[in-house]
């Protein structure tokens, strides 16, 4: 019983990549792309923070140390945390179609979408895989998860900020009366 709850966070990691990768088929042809140096400011981060979470003693015993008590409780709410992230990221993907990128880009016909999940948060994947990573940083218990956290965070700010970037760009005064209606990443805060 117990190898059946720790496999299931990263069960729900793997699904959800591979509903990521079919649902990549059909999206528009890039017109524009970051630059490479821009990709790998924010892939760094993310590989790394992504080894510290799920890759044991990777840091040594001190951040292998426990943040919090190791309850069934917090493993509950951590798994709970993984599977509303992981959802409202696929069904922000899905409302997106075929604009959709796994780097920052500009489609051809790429459109302004601000309903649905973008109703919500300018960033919705984002804020879906933030509460998904926060609990699986819950569930894992480590100190290195936090670190890994962190790094994650990081990269998803910086891959935030060139994407806010690309979309001024492309649209103008209509993405600056979209930007000061709807929040960044939680809706009515940040």
């Amino acid at each position: 019983m117990v190898e059946f709850f720790k496999s299931l966070i990263p069960g729900l990691w793997l699904a959800w990549l591979a509903f990521w990768v079919l649902a990549a088929r059909g999206t528009k042809k890039t017109v524009r792309q970051e630059t490479a140096g821009s990709r790998f400011m924010h892939h760094a981060p993310l590989v790394a923070g992504a080894v510290l979470l799920g890759w044991p003693h990777v840091l040594g015993p001190a951040f292998e140390q426990r943040f919090h008590a190791h309850t069934f409780g917090w493993f509950l709410t951590g798994l709970a945390l993984v599977i509303v992230g992981l959802g409202f990221a696929a069904a922000a993907r899905v409302y997106l179609g075929g604009n959709w990128s796994g780097t920052v880009t500009l489609k051809k016909g790429h459109e302004l979408v601000q309903s649905g999940p973008y109703a919500l948060v300018r960033h919705p994947i984002y804020t879906g895989l933030l509460v998904a990573l926060i609990g699986t940083a819950v569930a894992v218990d480590r100190w290195r998860a936090v670190a890994g956290l962190t790094l994650l965070i990081t990269g998803i700010a910086y891959k935030i900020s060139v994407e806010e970037r690309f979309m001024r760009e492309q649209f103008g005064d209509a993405y600056a009366r979209y930007r000061a209606r709807v929040k960044a990443l939680v809706p009515f805060v940040v």
